[in-house]
């Protein structure tokens, strides 16, 4: 698979092509994927997927907040796992969001060789929104392009869409996101200094820093974990929130406290993927209720990643 900048061009007549965003690459991306490369393989060219640096929600409405669910590393990454022919990164720029839809089959025609373009089951493109697939069609006629619908997704956890994914992790639905998805939650950091409380409970944990501010987190709480660090895949518990029970004040943290595990990891880099969620955050009474309700955690934790590995073969 090659990846390309929107500065590359393509031979005329040369890819059969789908746009979109991809938010958290999900099992209806994968079955408009799919579609799109028998489509190109039938026709003897090649499949090109298009996808944008930024959410055209955070270039047109800055002020208004957006998460996404995962960086633009991990999109790119699981596009590839798709494995289309080509992907291409398109920067959504104030002037690209202008074009009608019929301007923006023209380009894709024109700078990729698009001949065909396949629209996911509900997408919409260019800046009038109120245009339907019929006029797309009709654009597409008038320009040599073809415009097909992909089949919707008809999956055991349809429907399935970024926008549900989103609710999904921000009410700590994990296990429903996952299964949407097709794999877990991830969220990537640094391993930071933090309060070191948890040591002298008993729970000795890593704080995990320098996640992108524009990834959206899961609801707060307590979660059972797989966390990536120094090349090993170590079994583990995360709370999200501010720790009430501590007095540790306003300020959010995301803590992983790793199970049979106590090495210095200080720096390095950490990706969490969000197995089942746990609890919610709440204040206790006192240290000994924390720790009990730790121990409870990591008792619970270890069965439900047990039981996820296990069903993973």
């Amino acid at each position: 698979m090659r990846i390309l900048g929107e500065n590359d061009r393509l031979p005329q007549g040369s890819t059969v092509a789908t746009i979109g965003m991809f938010d958290g690459v999900h099992q209806g991306h994968a079955t408009l994927v799919d579609f799109l490369k028998r489509q190109a393989t039938a026709q003897g060219k090649q499949s090109l997927v298009i996808t944008f640096l930024s959410h055209p929600r955070q270039v047109l409405h800055p002020d208004q907040p957006f998460k996404l669910i995962m960086s633009l590393g991990d999109r790119l990454s699981q596009l590839q796992a798709l494995d289309p022919d080509l992907l291409l990164t398109l920067d959504f720029t104030p002037e690209l969001a202008q074009l009608d839809s019929a301007r923006f089959i023209e380009l894709l025609r024109d700078r990729y060789g698009v001949t065909e373009l396949v629209a996911g089951y509900n997408h919409r493109f260019g800046h009038n929104r109120g245009e339907t697939f019929g006029d797309y069609c009709r654009h597409g006629e008038q320009l040599g392009v073809k415009v097909v619908k992909a089949p919707e997704y008809l999956g055991q956890y349809a429907p399935v869409s970024s926008t549900i994914i989103r609710g999904l992790i921000a009410a700590g639905r994990v296990v429903d996101a996952m299964h949407c998805m097709g794999r877990p939650h991830r969220l990537s950091g640094k391993v930071v200094h933090g309060f070191h409380n948890g040591r002298g409970l008993g729970f000795p944990t890593a704080n995990v820093g320098e996640i992108a501010t524009n990834l959206l987190l899961p609801h707060n709480g307590a979660y059972a974990v797989l966390a990536h660090v120094g090349g090993r895949c170590l079994q583990g518990m995360t709370n999200i929130g501010c720790r009430p029970t501590l007095d540790n004040g306003p300020q959010l943290s995301i803590e992983v406290n790793l199970f049979d595990f106590d090495d210095d990891i200080y720096g390095k880099d950490i990706t969490l993927e969000f197995i089942s969620f746990l609890r919610l955050e709440f204040k206790m009474c006192g240290l000994d209720e924390l720790k009990q309700q730790l121990t409870l955690d990591r008792e619970n934790a270890r069965r439900l990643l047990n039981e996820y590995i296990k069903a993973q073969g």
